[in-house]
Order: structure tokens, then sequence, then C-alpha cells
């Protein structure tokens, strides 16, 4: 089987726990997940299947939709409820005051990754650190807030749409934002509500899938990721020659394409310069 699967992953999952059992549901080792997502996160997880895993590198960049809930006068160590409490103070917060600061957090901003992460410092992995007590100074690094919206202040917090780049740690923006307040603030709930092409609508709970006779039937093509880029059906002759990994001459503009066979078969991620097809991923069965 091939193909991806969007999965709606539930509280409490790691993302590798995830890729884990649906191994045992689509019975390959060949599987992989379209970005992580920490375990008290939900929400949508693409899971690539078979040679489907061809695309994960693609996915790696792409822009991801967040809705989450910022807890104001709270601050802990991992800079979500989870951790440690650092501070905790009684704070009334309105819409007016968040929608002052929020300006300043859209577009290109820098942002100093948190101490509870993947990230690597000298080969090791900075949350492994922060285990042990170590904390080190960690470069602010470029990110992109495409959106940044105001859902309500509620009794449980306030709460956030945001649309951004690869590399942003929605926590660190809740921190962020309630430092900005005045009265610190962390992370009480997220949900990731789009993934690259892929929004929560077309996500699937993780138990129907751990369930069903027929994972099969929730494989949705690899090309669907590219979705967004223009599909032409190749000639018989100029399919053999993207098989066989050769250039052919188009007249089409420059740009990326997916590519189709005859029947109907996703072959390839490719591209176009100055009149020539070249193959930028291929995806077709061997």
């Amino acid at each position: 089987m091939n193909g991806i699967v969007i999965v709606d992953k539930p509280e409490g999952w790691t993302s590798q726990d995830v890729t884990a059992r649906l191994r045992r549901v689509f019975n390959t080792r060949r599987i992989g997940h379209g970005g992580t997502l920490d375990p008290m996160a939900t929400g949508v997880l693409p899971v690539f299947v078979g040679r489907a895993t061809r695309g994960v590198e693609f996915f790696e960049h792409a822009e991801k939709v967040y809705e989450t809930i910022l807890l104001p006068g709270v601050t802990t160590d991992t800079e979500d409820v989870t951790g440690t409490v650092l501070t905790k103070k009684e704070v009334q917060v309105t819409s007016s005051m968040v929608e002052a600061v929020l300006p300043r957090f859209r577009g290109e901003i820098l942002q100093v990754p948190p101490m509870y992460s993947a990230l690597k410092v000298n080969g090791q992995k900075l949350y492994d650190l922060a285990r042990k007590g170590v904390e080190v100074e960690r470069k602010a690094r470029p990110i992109i807030i495409h959106e940044l919206t105001l859902l309500g202040v509620e009794e449980a917090g306030i709460r956030l749409r945001v649309h951004c780049s690869k590399g942003t740690y929605i926590r660190t923006l809740c921190k962020d934002i309630g430092d900005a307040l005045g009265c610190g603030g962390c992370m009480a709930a997220l949900r990731r509500v789009k993934a690259g092409e892929y929004a929560e609508a077309e996500a699937v709970p993780l138990q129907e899938l751990l369930e069903t006779e027929n994972p099969e039937k929730y494989l949705r093509g690899v090309d669907t990721m590219f979705r967004d880029q223009e599909a032409v059906t190749l000639s018989p002759k100029q399919e053999q020659r993207c098989r066989n990994g050769n250039p052919f001459s188009v007249g089409l503009a420059d740009g990326t394409y997916r590519t189709y066979g005859k029947n109907g078969e996703f072959l390839a991620l490719s591209k176009v310069e100055s009149g020539v097809m070249s193959t930028i991923k291929s995806f077709w069965e061997v």
C-alpha cells in the first residue's frame, strides 16, 4: 500500500507512537510522518505510507496553522502547562490588551528556541540538557508568522490562531506574548488545524484507523500534497524518458509540475527550465 493518511492525533500520543501503530495497521515498515506534534498537542498529522515516504522531504518545509490557548500569569520551565511552574499570579487580561501586543509578533520575527526541544547544541539535544538542569545559550532564529489572530479571551485563557513557517515553537510564542503583556504566560493547549495542503476536515481519528479492517480506503495519493502545482500528462515517449530519468523538451513555461502517465499514474514532481523538463522526485511504482 502506498499513499498519505491524514491522522487526527489525539492528546497523549507522540508522533512516533502514531507511526509505530500504523506500521501494523498498514503492514509495512516503510512509514513516516510530516512534522512532529508534541504529546499534549492534537490535530493534523500527515502520515506517509510505502512509496509515498519519498514525499516527506517536501513536507518538512510546509507551513502550519494552529489554534492554541495561552494561559496568562503562569510561567513554566517547558513553556507549557506540562512543566514545573516557575511563577504564578492572578491577572486580568482584556482583548484590547492582547490586540495591542500582537502586531509585534506578526511577519518575520526572531524566536529563541526553548530548552525543552529536540534541537542539538554540540551534539546534545537541548531537552536532555534541560532535564539535567543545564541551560545553554540558544541563538534566535528567523521565523515567519503569516497570521496571528485573537479568537477570544476566556476563562481558560487567550485563544489564538497562528499561521506560521517551519521551525516555529508555539509554546515559545505563547511565552513571548505573555512577557509582552507584562504578566508572563505559557501554552495551555495546542491543536494543529492545517499542515501544508491538508486541513483538519480531512483528518481521520486515530482510533478509527486502528479499528478499521480496510485501512487502504483512507489513503490518498501522494500527488495531493502537490495539488497547487499544474498537472501535465506525458506522451508515451515522454513518459519513457521520465521513467529513465532523462530530460526532454516540452512546450511549457518554466516552473514545477505534477507529471502523469497516459494511464493516470502519478509519475513525478518535475520542473521545466528553458523548455526542458526534468525530474525532481519520482513516485512511480518500480
